[in-house]
């Protein structure tokens, strides 16, 4: 079996965020996923981009964010990496959580792990690298019960 890989290094730019998006759905429709599903990946991928571009490199123009696609035969498999300060999985506030049901930002990795299968952290030196996998002919029952 052939196993189908791309990888882009993108500005720290929102025009970089749109990118990443579109290739996201790109990438999900030719696998194919249902229509539904391809949108959520590439919300998803849009959501970790924001981060990777927005909280890690800070805007920064000297610092780069990357992007890959794979498709494994199973699983759609993203990896989206900074080079900012790192981001630790248990620093994540919880947005559900009293104190944070009416702050403005903060859901982000809440809409990524509703709409993917598995959402992996990685510390990187420098940065993080969160992993995005949505298997294959799974169903989105977790993402479709979040989107009620």
């Amino acid at each position: 079996m052939t196993i189908d890989r791309v990888s882009y290094t993108l500005d720290s730019t929102l025009d970089s965020v749109n990118k990443a998006e579109q290739a996201a759905e790109e990438a999900a429709c030719k696998i194919p996923f249902e229509d539904e599903d391809c949108h959520r990946i590439a919300m998803a991928v849009r959501e970790a981009a924001v981060n990777a571009v927005l909280h890690g490199n800070a805007y920064d123009p000297k610092k780069k964010m990357t992007v890959s696609f794979e498709n494994t035969g199973e699983s759609l498999v993203i990896k989206i990496s900074d080079q900012g300060r790192g981001l630790r999985d248990e620093d994540i506030p919880d947005p559900l959580a009293e104190e944070n049901l009416l702050k403005q930002s903060g859901r982000g990795i809440f809409l990524i792990r509703s709409f993917m299968d598995e959402v992996h952290f990685r510390q990187l030196q420098p940065g993080t690298e969160i992993t995005l996998v949505k298997h294959i002919g799974h169903p989105s029952g977790s993402a479709a019960e979040a989107s009620k």
